[in-house]
């Protein structure tokens, strides 16, 4: 499987997040203001231009018939030459010939419109003249006297010279304050999410300061809102550690006082052993030893499996499992020690009837072989274990009941205590365990199912029923199953 990717730093994904978008926006800003100062500038030179090129008009008149402009030398200096740029103009008559200026000025191309800026008849158009490029102002002026009327055509031109210093200008300072602008910003952004970071900082130091066995609960108000829920989880995984530790410890010390007496009887039987000559007497103290011994294998088996359901049982998946199928076998696999006891053993499981529930096989076996086990175990000579299975509306019901001597009411939810035997069962059984109803209900727990204790049918002996949530997928039983010793 594939290792997710770290996320990284979140103060860099917070400050990537804002100032890389933040520097795109502002390097478009800065080209749309660049064009809108360009055309600002355009506009403004053009408006000189036209001023320029109605001055000129003023002076073109018709004398004798013929249109003549009135440009004095003054004037022509100043048309041609300018701080920043060269200006030129022509003057075309009423057929088009040169009447003053330079008369290999461009003309105006057909396809440009006359500009609806300004109240004249005047169209504005780029060219290249005498290899430099320039802009034009082509304006129509009415000439007239007695003798005649006509239009004369004024244009005026200038080099780029000054538009451009104006628009590297525009540019420069246009730059320039964007990236002021930018690192005000950034600088702004990068103090904004230091300061909203410590929270976190301080939640860090908290939880790195702490103490190895500190397991209590971090305080979620000294965080924001968005992060509390997962301060919250986190003292929730806090709370299950604190749960598994104290069953953990619980588990040793029950698991060392219960192991303790057991090893010291048997060290206590290999002692006799060896100072003991009559070979009649070590054979009946090594078959004690066997019985202890026995008896200690028993507990350590009861102990794993209960630590085994405890602590490393919820990961194992679940699959759906025949309740009654289940109970089959068990009912099969004790057979002999209720034919030593003359029990009856039975099993009551319908015909064709659906008891599949989702959960782990070897642990409910587990459960089943406890449940049948402490029945025959506690039921005295002749008597009878019943195990029943059956569905109960939307639930599969596994009942375990038998003709011992019960349980009191009022040691009903004790009993499934680790380690806790009920004054019945001490009588009955001094050898037991106590571990069978404690790993039983552990079982059940893991699979969602309800336990409850009671007496049996008749009134007599006991019943233990375990229900279960029926299974989506069902997988009818069919076979019936009765084992029984009259």
């Amino acid at each position: 499987m594939k290792t997710p990717r770290s996320p990284g730093s979140l103060r860099g994904q917070l400050l990537r997040w804002l100032i890389v978008p933040l520097v795109v926006l502002v390097a478009l800003n800065a080209v749309s203001l660049y064009r809108d100062a360009l055309d600002a500038a355009d506009i403004a030179y053009d408006r000189s231009l036209l001023a320029s090129t109605r001055a000129l008009a003023e002076r073109v008149s018709v004398r004798d018939g013929k249109v003549v402009a009135d440009v004095p030398y003054v004037a022509l200096d100043s048309f041609e030459t300018d701080t920043l740029g060269r200006i030129y103009y022509r003057v075309g008559g009423l057929n088009g010939e040169t009447v003053s200026g330079y008369d290999d000025l461009p003309p105006v191309p057909k396809n440009v419109k006359r500009s609806e800026l300004y109240p004249a008849l005047v169209r504005f158009y780029h060219a290249d003249y005498n290899g430099e490029p320039v802009r034009i102002a082509a304006l129509l002026q009415p000439v007239y006297d007695d003798s005649m009327r006509g239009i004369a055509l004024i244009q005026v031109g200038e080099t780029l010279d000054a538009r451009r210093a104006l628009s590297r200008r525009i540019l420069l300072n246009t730059l320039l304050r964007q990236a002021l602008l930018v690192l005000a910003v950034a600088t702004l952004v990068w103090f904004a999410v230091r300061l909203v970071l410590q929270p976190l900082m301080r939640l860090k130091q908290v939880v790195e300061t702490r103490k190895v066995d500190d397991l209590s609960d971090v305080d979620a108000s000294m965080v924001h809102r968005e992060v509390r829920p997962l301060v919250a989880a986190m003292n929730g995984t806090m709370a299950r550690m604190q749960t598994l530790i104290g069953s953990q410890r619980r588990f040793i010390a029950d698991a060392s006082h219960q192991l303790r007496t057991p090893l010291t009887v048997l060290k206590t039987q290999a002692e006799l052993a060896l100072r003991e000559n009559d070979p009649a007497a070590m054979q009946a103290i090594v078959r004690s030893i066997a019985a202890t011994t026995d008896a200690t294998v028993h507990l350590a088996n009861r102990l794993l499996t209960l630590a085994r359901i405890e602590h490393g049982s919820g990961s194992t998946p679940s699959h759906p499992v025949s309740l009654a199928a289940l109970a089959q076998q068990v009912g099969l696999e004790l057979a002999l020690p209720a034919v030593q006891k003359d029990i009856d053993l039975a099993l009551e499981a319908a015909d064709g009837e659906d008891t599949t529930v989702p959960g782990q096989e070897l642990l409910l076996r587990e459960m089943l072989s406890n449940l049948a086990d402490n029945a025959i175990q506690y039921t005295p000579r002749g008597g009878s274990v019943l195990l029943r299975v059956r569905r109960v509306m939307d639930a599969v019901l596994l009942e375990v009941q038998d003709s011992g001597p019960g349980i009191a009411e009022e040691e009903a939810e004790k009993v499934f205590m680790p380690f806790y035997r009920a004054q019945a069962a001490l009588e009955t059984n001094p050898g037991g365990t106590g571990l069978g109803l404690a790993i039983v209900r552990d079982i059940a727990t893991l699979h969602g199912a309800t336990l409850a204790i009671g007496s049996a049918d008749d009134g007599r002996g006991l019943k233990v029923s375990v229900r279960f949530a029926a299974a989506a997928v069902a997988r009818p039983y069919t076979d019936d199953f009765a084992l029984s010793q009259t």
